[in-house]
């Protein structure tokens, strides 16, 4: 298992480039199943989940030229479909949540697919259930096979329906989106999932032949069509490592400059720092964060305490929720943490606690922290990163800790975040990989 070296409490400064979106690039990525015609991909993330996928793409006889470390060109005019039977696909994807996304373009073009059974810790039954329930209702018939542990998946009869959503998806929506663009008729689907990346695929989509309309609202609108051709695309700067490198200004007291931000597409992310007190400046598409001594924490008009919770797009993503509640550990003043849509997510606080944080976890979903307003500084200890952004915010946290800290199982970090050792290295700071 490796782990990460930190000795914390050095400001950092210079100029970070975030990477491409890996929310997006899991469904873009799938979606080249659409087609038999090359489909260039850019400003790829080389991160493990990624290529696992590009590699399990591989598997199924598309062909892959890497043009660069970022850039890529599919062309799936010769998929093998019987792989997603097999046992090496089994265990391959049990290692990525995001091959489910293969589903949908598979049934959109061959009228079959296979998913293996996911644990129910892994991916969670509800959202399969999203999936399952709305390509049932575009006329796919599914079974459980017991012996082989797969979903079987029909969708020889793939037709147009208008869906409710149970939940607004992200993953959900793409899937279906895909599955739906070459189904005869039309799909309407009702609460769906409208963050970036979907209007990013849908986009995508479009200039690859399909007819949807709706894109950036909740309501997509899918006309149906036979063929589908080639297209190039370029994957948006991940919100997410945007969202974390300021709150790493923040709570290194860096000035720190992220270039290229995407700050079109980030919705209110900046504004939820801001009300931490955290001083942004727009350059272009630049973010300038200058080193800041001291930040205080907004109140409400009435005076109450700031509440930051997650809510489907526009509102917060979930995602960044981890690294907001340690930014705000050495604010002035208090927040409320709210995580509404995922129970484990919190479960990393009591290493901020050991590390001398003032937070109160007040249930599985909320936790209160009490800043400590730079009189003290957290002291490094030795600990696991849990997922993938949990473990970016215990990072940030011994990057402004007194002292070494140890951050082991970093093999979720590396998922989501490409070399961030030396990226942040390049910015100063003391990191060691073991």
């Amino acid at each position: 298992m490796n782990a990460f070296e930190v000795r914390g409490g050095k400001p950092l400064s210079g100029t970070i480039t975030p990477q491409g979106a890996k929310n997006e690039a899991l469904q873009i990525i799938s979606a080249v199943l659409l087609t038999g015609e090359p489909v260039t991909i850019t400003n790829i993330p080389d991160i493990l989940d990624v290529n696992l996928l590009i590699e399990l793409l591989g598997e199924m006889n598309v062909k892959l030229e890497r043009v660069s470390r970022d850039t890529c060109i599919f062309r799936a005019n010769d998929v093998n479909v019987d792989y997603l039977h097999s046992e090496d696909f089994r265990k391959k994807s049990g290692r990525l949540r995001g091959s489910v996304m293969l589903a949908g373009p598979m049934l959109a073009r061959f009228g079959k697919a296979f998913i293996p059974k996911p644990g129910g810790d892994k991916i969670g039954r509800r959202r399969l259930d999203t999936h399952i329930l709305a390509f049932e209702k575009l006329g796919t018939r599914f079974d459980y096979n017991a012996e082989d542990g797969f979903f079987h998946l029909d969708g020889t009869n793939l037709h147009g329906a208008d869906l409710l959503l149970d939940e607004p998806s992200v993953t959900g929506t793409a899937n279906i989106v895909m599955a739906a663009v070459r189904a005869k008729g039309t799909t309407t689907i009702y609460n769906a999932a409208c963050e970036p990346y979907i209007q990013q695929l849908c986009s995508m989509l479009n200039r690859m032949g399909a007819r949807i309309s709706g894109i950036s609202s909740n309501r997509l609108v899918i006309e149906g069509v036979g063929e589908l051709g080639g297209t190039t695309h370029r994957m948006l700067p991940d919100m997410i490592e945007v969202g974390s490198f300021i709150g790493l200004a923040a709570m290194t007291q860096s000035e720190i400059t992220i270039k290229d931000a995407g700050i079109e597409h980030l919705g209110i992310i900046p504004d939820k720092f801001r009300q931490l007190g955290i001083q942004l400046e727009y350059r272009g598409d630049d973010i300038y964060i200058p080193a800041q001594k001291e930040y205080t924490v907004q109140r409400y008009l009435d005076g109450g305490v700031l509440t930051i919770y997650d809510h489907p797009w526009p509102g917060f993503t979930p995602d960044l929720l981890s690294i907001v509640l340690v930014t705000a550990i050495q604010a002035t003043g208090s927040v409320l943490i709210h995580q509404k849509m995922f129970e484990s997510r919190l479960f990393f606080v009591d290493k901020l606690i050991d590390m001398g944080a003032q937070i109160i976890l007040c249930d599985p979903h909320r936790a209160v922290v009490i800043g400590l307003e730079r009189q003290q500084r957290l002291r490094g200890i030795t600990m696991s990163s849990p997922d993938i952004r949990a473990g970016v915010a215990l990072l940030i946290a011994a990057l402004s800790a007194e002292g070494k800290s140890v951050i082991q199982n970093i093999e979720q970090i590396d998922r989501g975040y490409q070399y961030i050792d030396q990226r942040l290295i390049a910015l100063g700071a003391d990191i060691k990989r073991l």
